[in-house]
């Protein structure tokens, strides 16, 4: 019976103790209870978690993220010179998204101090665009109302190529992912009317793409700094944007080569080698 409970978790980690249950019990035998199923899984390690969430990547875009992979395996800092790193993130006025945990002794759970303080509806949030290359940090742009073709292509139009060809002159490679709005036929025809060269992208790739870290950074300058309005929240973003130290995306550059490999072989070629076994 124990046997057949691990076997009946194993082959489906999502099974509850009901499914298991039923899954296991047989005329010739008795039926464990829901208890009992949950204290032999217990015993063997099989501890119930929350599970951590992966964004969901078809088998072609697995191969188009080997494929970008080996292209690049070889660029160094100067192949990644000039290139413009961009993308939109949202940032809550009232604390961060997800779970948050905290360590506190048996008992307390109500005590002020091991609170997590809400809002009704969330507190509201602030969207913005931004970007920024190897030698300059480039503008944060305030997103109001919905985030589409129009806008996307005024913030390119009168923020970011204004400070580009300020900043780094006309020789440079601009990075965005795959969103709908920034491969639309309005955004690529300004592309083209603007001669602007983009770095080609694979689809389901925010791992590789240095602003993610960028916005990390962001977040840890005001993690314990609130705001009262938007207003006021993109005014705290913007500056703590214009004081992150060139050095931190000197250090992201620096890593790249070692993240395109990584990427290569972790969850390319290896997850390629999976599904041909399967």
């Amino acid at each position: 019976m124990d046997r057949n409970i691990l076997r009946a978790c194993r082959e489906d980690p999502r099974r509850t103790s009901t499914d298991i249950q039923v899954s296991v019990t047989s005329p010739n035998e008795p039926m464990p209870s829901r208890r009992t199923i949950r204290r032999r899984l217990q015993v063997a390690g099989l501890h119930g978690r929350r599970p951590v969430k992966k964004q969901l990547v078809s088998l072609k875009s697995r191969k188009a993220r080997v494929e970008w992979a080996k292209q690049h395996l070889s660029w160094g800092p100067r192949e990644w010179a000039n290139h413009i790193w961009s993308d939109e993130s949202k940032f809550n006025l009232f604390g961060p998204d997800g779970i948050q945990w905290i360590r506190r002794p048996i008992g307390s759970r109500y005590a002020p101090q091991y609170q997590c303080p809400t809002v009704k509806h969330g507190g509201g949030s602030v969207m913005v665009w931004g970007c920024f290359s190897d030698t300059f940090m480039g503008p944060l742009k305030i997103i109001v109302g919905t985030m589409d073709r129009y806008v996307f292509e005024d913030i390119l139009e009168n923020t970011m190529r204004p400070w580009a060809r300020a900043n780094l002159g006309r020789s440079w490679v601009f990075q965005q992912d795959n969103d709908p709005k920034h491969t639309s036929d309005h955004v690529a025809n300004w592309f083209r009317r603007r001669r602007v060269d983009l770095l080609e992208w694979p689809s389901q790739s925010p791992d590789l793409n240095l602003i993610e870290q960028m916005w990390e950074e962001l977040e840890s300058r005001l993690k314990r700094v609130r705001a009262s309005n938007a207003n006021q929240k993109f005014a705290q973003l913007e500056a703590a944007w214009k004081s992150i130290p060139m050095t931190v995306v000197q250090t992201l550059l620096d890593s790249m080569p070692l993240i395109v490999k990584t990427k290569k072989l972790q969850r390319g070629v290896c997850v390629l080698l999976k599904f041909k076994r399967q």
